[in-house]
């Protein structure tokens, strides 16, 4: 069950990928300072672009490391620019190809210990952990990213988020 939510992962990651490129490209196309777009955000007190990218994939790679019991790739977050936060997105997508189902089984009842926040430490079991916190934490934070770029006048729509769903025509 856990491990045929990966390619969601997957999934969402190569769409929050999508509507990045897009973004680059209408900076490039209206002459716009890039890191002004991954920069921003929608409110004072929200994370910027940047930020979103970097949760999404930290959601993903360290929600199947904790999972799974291998070990994620750690990356820097320093990533500012569109080329080194897809360069984030490739290695995070990477490393979930390589978590088995093997190294997933049986992991629904196990008791996933894990940070919420810089002073909260959270235990769920492994199948709520998955639906609970992954998967909501993964789409808002993507959708987050999406609605930046949206409200700067960066030409993405739904069916950009949902690049790749197994939609019938």
């Amino acid at each position: 069950m856990i491990a045929q939510s990966i390619p969601d992962f997957i999934r969402t990651l190569t769409a929050l990928s999508g509507i990045l490129e897009k973004g680059a490209a209408s900076a490039q196309g209206r002459k716009i300072d890039p890191l002004v777009l991954t920069g921003a955000r929608l409110a004072p007190d929200m994370f910027p672009l940047s930020k979103q990218v970097q949760i999404a994939c930290d959601v993903a790679k360290l929600g199947f490391s904790r999972l799974s019991g291998v070990e994620a790739p750690k990356f820097a977050d320093t990533e500012t620019s569109f080329e080194e936060l897809q360069a984030r997105i490739v290695k995070t997508i990477n490393f979930l190809r390589t978590v088995t189902a093997e190294s997933l089984a049986g992991v629904e009842d196990k008791v996933v210990t894990f940070p919420a926040g810089p002073e909260r430490v959270l235990k769920l079991k492994g199948r709520d952990f998955l639906y609970q916190w992954m998967l909501p934490n993964l789409y808002f934070h993507t959708v987050t990213a999406y609605n930046i770029l949206r409200h700067n006048g960066v030409d993405v729509g739904k069916m950009d988020y949902l690049k790749g769903a197994d939609l019938l025509s």
